[in-house]
């Protein structure tokens, strides 16, 4: 066990946005003639900068602007293994196509205020907005790599959430480190270095109820991943970070860690590893100080990712402390005791999930769409 006193960096950055300030400033309840205090004229002056300063280097993976779905308007089905799975969800429920046409959709958030969904297009480095009324629209960008250079690979923003103050907190891949948007509409870098080296490229992230920040940081958003010559860490971690700025090392024992959720009591971590050749979800008991300790493998997928697409990735937990986790097969449903309920099968690679609207309505995002379904059950902490 590592850990060391972590001051937050200070510097800051403003990304880029399609109406200069106007999304981010929706989202932190400010107009952009005073977020931030800033005068208005200057700070038109400061938008009109960076928005000319974005169109040097447009990425040239950079998704269209048309994500209306066509075709069919629902995908995949449905698999029961069990008689509990469908008093989760419904028989009858569909997975209904809301947008199409990313490059990999990541990290959905539901935004309780305000009433619309935030994920990310991790290749195309942009966050989405999606709102039932007004459809897709950027919100973010660039929203994980702010550099000059043009690079390929992953560079966006992967895993979003948001602090208990209502402040979007984000996994960038490219500018390696955990982020927090401000009501500025500055970023405020929390976590970017363990014991002076670089991160890798943090990936996804979970706000434990007293403000520390679980974080894992495998090598997926350097383009030559775990090879990669910039990469300074000789492991794949997991992390906790206190608000005092103080990072741990949770574990460095994980090939490839991915999404991780708490159950519903914060007593136990899980984290996905998104390894094909020990593809398993690991569930580990949380100690009194916030560490964790008794790993062991709670679901092994490992012989369905020869046979399924995906590998497993973001998770999140409902009120009653069962699995919703993405990985071979679409979003497997497991029960607290590990016990494999069913399948919300969508055809797809299928990267994440988030609860939304009421607490019972699953966002999901698979490959190149943006998908929901209606459930029985409600997110924990909804």
């Amino acid at each position: 066990m590592n850990s060391m006193n972590h001051e937050n960096n200070s510097n800051t950055v403003t990304s880029r946005l399609p109406t200069g300030l106007a999304r981010v400033a929706e989202f932190a309840g400010e107009t952009p003639a005073r977020a931030g205090g800033m005068p208005a004229l200057l700070f038109l002056v400061a938008v009109a900068a960076l928005l000319l300063a974005g169109c040097q280097h447009e990425q040239p993976w950079a998704t269209g602007t048309d994500h209306h779905p066509t075709g069919a308007q629902t995908i995949g089905k449905l698999e029961s293994h069990d008689p509990r799975f469908f008093q989760l969800v419904p028989a009858t429920a569909r997975i209904e196509k809301l947008a199409q046409g990313f490059a990999w959709s990541e990290g959905p958030i539901w935004i309780k205020e305000t009433g619309f969904l935030l994920f990310s297009d991790v290749i195309s480095n942009t966050v989405f907005k999606w709102k039932a009324d007004e459809g897709i629209t950027e919100f973010l960008k660039p929203s994980g790599y702010t550099g000059n250079v043009p690079r390929g690979g992953e560079p966006g923003s992967n895993g979003l959430t948001v602090d208990s103050q209502g402040r979007l907190t984000l996994c960038e891949h490219g500018d390696r480190r955990v982020a927090r948007l401000e009501k500025d509409a500055h970023k405020t870098t929390l976590a970017d270095k363990f014991q002076g080296k670089r991160l890798n490229s943090p990936n996804d992230l979970v706000y434990k109820s007293n403000g520390d920040l679980y974080f894992t940081d495998p090598p997926y958003g350097l383009e030559a991943r775990e090879k990669d010559p910039k990469k300074e860490l000789s492991f794949q971690g997991v992390y906790r970070l206190k608000p005092d700025g103080e990072l741990t090392v949770l574990t460095d024992q994980l090939t490839f860690p991915n999404g991780l959720a708490f159950s519903p009591d914060e007593k136990i971590l899980y984290v996905a590893v998104s390894d094909p050749d020990k593809a398993v979800w690991m569930a580990y008991d949380v100690k009194a100080d916030g560490t964790i300790a008794n790993g062991r493998v709670f679901f092994d997928a490992t012989a369905w990712v020869k046979t399924k697409p995906g590998l497993p990735d973001g998770m999140k937990v409902d009120k009653d402390g069962n699995l919703f986790a993405t990985g071979p097969g679409g979003v497997l449903v497991l029960a607290p005791d590990g016990t494999h309920l069913g399948t919300i099968n969508t055809g797809e690679k299928t990267a994440n999930c988030n609860w939304g609207d009421d607490g019972s309505m699953l966002y999901i995002t698979a490959n190149h769409f943006l998908c929901r379904i209606q459930t029985k059950t409600k997110g924990a902490r909804f």
